[in-house]
């Protein structure tokens, strides 16, 4: 009999009680108990699963749960019977941040304490009988909403004490989605607000509380230590490129397959793989998401289920904002090659707007990316970067967008940024390749006037508008809209130079272009005119045509652009 498939639900008794579509995860608990660590994060991409194995930790573990042992029988936790004995017997603490969630550090601050309130009701009955005195009484009605940051930095901390009075044994703290709030403070622009108080709560929680047997705290992105948890050595991270926990989170392509066939869909393999294959954790190169499959194997229909998950603001502002180089390799990306990167395993949110790095990296955390190998010193000769050989090479990685599901996520992105009509974006690009400069010179007046300032907002800037990040920018917008019809390149060697942008026709009836962008310099020039002559004369000169008539597209289908610049006014010629 084909199983139901629960859409959306997290909760690992429902399901088990229901009899719903399950892919035995409980090994975990095993892996997890006897690795030891006392505090352990683990980093992953949103639904993974991770919210369904803390819910199936809880009921596992907890006490209040010590009757539920049927939920486990029949799969893999259970055939030992060492963990059948520990089932149940341990007081937990389940919290979650998931639904922290708002654009003001008022609304974020409001909502931990509000959470945490809620977690006392939840834990009310260890009020019962004797075995708290009268002051661990009275504390529970000081968890209020209007408590000091310093009591709600103790909430969970002391929380543990009355768990621990009532059992008689230290609790297990599980903190679910740990960095959702932090990723509101970041785009949201209250990081430094917030900092503070949730490295307060999080250290009181987790480095100086004796109450606690075992901490496991979940989310997206390994934040650094000096940011949040500062001077824990207890803290064990496993991040995405650990071998810890490899097949714990997210469906292998054995479990994909068996599903396949329980569903009656094995012959759609090879379609399923090239849409939803890709992820890498550790050493494993066979991983799934398991929203995107169960969404699969519900509706049968192929669709970026994953990727519509959220409104990816974080990658949207970090894409938006970040430097020529780093729209560049975005280019690439989008074009099905790969890059070459150094990954940090901390991510300094601080470090965001100046490091290009730690973007990566997030990207990679967050699943847009995945690694394809290590790179060598045969990667940086290919590439072209003798002088880099001699550099250490550790953490460094070939990186791709993990699949067609994501990479089609990546486009929606980058089309988001040209979303607004007044700028009339498609407009514009009609008139590029129709060769209506007046039109174009209209249009790009206003668009530069918006966009300048919308690609060029990072915390540290110049006093000058940067045109290096407007066109790339450009570029990106280009690349999604012509994509299917041209192969677009920018920055590359063609002739005696670099030009800036090519767009290379793939089909025989289209002209090829070549864009270059020059900023209006007063000593040379008297006014943006001359500016694009220089422009054109450029191209001519440093003979940019020349890999387009390589590949044997006549000189008469070539059309060449000047875009001058001087502020946020534009001519083109």
């Amino acid at each position: 009999m084909v199983p139901t498939i629960s859409i959306g639900t997290q909760d690992f008794e429902y399901i088990r009680k229901n009899h719903y579509f399950y892919v035995d995860k409980t090994d975990f608990i095993r892996e997890w108990w006897e690795n030891g660590d006392t505090v352990t994060l683990i980093t992953r991409p949103r639904r993974f699963g991770k919210t369904l194995n803390m819910s199936m930790l809880e009921l596992f573990f907890s006490k209040q749960y010590a009757d539920r042992s049927e939920l486990f029988e029949g799969l893999s936790i259970w055939e030992n019977p060492k963990y059948r004995t520990l089932q149940g017997s341990y007081p937990v603490i389940f919290i979650s941040f998931a639904g922290i969630k708002g654009n003001t550090y008022e609304d974020i601050r409001e909502s931990i304490i509000q959470t945490i309130v809620d977690l006392y009701a939840k834990y009310r009955y260890v009020l019962d009988g004797d075995a708290l005195n009268q002051q661990e009484k009275e504390y529970f009605d000081y968890v209020r909403p209007e408590m000091s940051d310093t009591m709600a930095a103790m909430a969970l901390h002391r929380l543990s004490i009355c768990m621990y009075r009532y059992y008689g044994k230290k609790a297990i703290i599980l903190l679910d989605e740990y960095d959702t709030p932090l990723h509101e403070a970041y785009v949201y622009d209250f990081w430094d607000e917030l900092l503070p108080f949730i490295s307060r709560l999080f250290n009181c929680t987790f480095k100086t509380n004796p109450y606690m047997e075992r901490g496991l705290l979940t989310g997206i992105t390994r934040v650094s230590k000096e940011s949040i948890f500062s001077d824990m050595n207890n803290l064990e991270v496993v991040m995405t490129t650990s071998t810890k926990y490899e097949a714990a989170f997210g469906f292998t392509e054995a479990e994909v397959y068996e599903a396949l066939r329980l569903f009656g869909l094995s012959e759609q393999i090879e379609k399923v793989r090239y849409w939803y294959d890709g992820f890498c954790f550790g050493k494993r190169k066979d991983i799934y998401n398991p929203w995107s499959i169960t969404k699969y194997l519900d509706s049968g229909r192929f669709g970026t289920y994953w990727a519509n998950t959220s409104s990816n603001r974080l990658v949207g502002k970090l894409l938006q904002e970040g430097s020529s180089e780093l729209k560049m390799d975005a280019e690439d990306l989008l074009a099905g090659k790969s890059i070459h990167k150094r990954l940090e395993e901390e991510i300094a949110f601080e470090e965001l707007d100046e490091s290009d790095s730690a973007v990566w990296s997030l990207l990679l955390a967050a699943g847009y990316l995945r690694t394809d190998k290590p790179v060598t010193d045969k990667d940086c000769r290919m590439a072209g970067n003798e002088n880099e050989i001699e550099m250490e090479r550790d953490n460094e990685y070939s990186l791709s967008l993990t699949n067609l599901e994501v990479k089609k996520e990546f486009r929606k992105i980058i089309q988001r940024w040209f979303a607004n009509p007044s700028t009339r974006y498609n407009d514009f690009i009609k008139a590029l390749l129709l060769g209506d400069v007046d039109y174009m010179n209209q249009y790009m007046n206003q668009f530069a006037l918006q966009t300048f300032s919308f690609f060029d907002t990072g915390k540290k800037l110049s006093d000058e508008v940067e045109p290096e990040r407007f066109y790339h920018g450009f570029v990106l917008g280009l690349i999604v809209d012509l994509a299917e019809r041209y192969w677009i390149t920018s920055n590359r060697e063609s002739g005696l130079g670099r030009y800036d942008v090519v767009l290379e026709p793939l089909q025989n009836d289209l002209r090829a272009y070549v864009l270059e962008f020059k900023v209006f310099n007063p000593v040379k020039e008297k006014d943006l005119s001359e500016t694009v002559k220089d422009a054109h004369a450029q191209i001519e000169k440093m003979k940019y045509d020349t890999d387009l008539l390589a590949r044997g597209i006549p000189q008469e289908r070539i059309c060449h652009y000047g875009f001058a610049f001087e502020g946020k006014r534009v001519l083109i010629g």
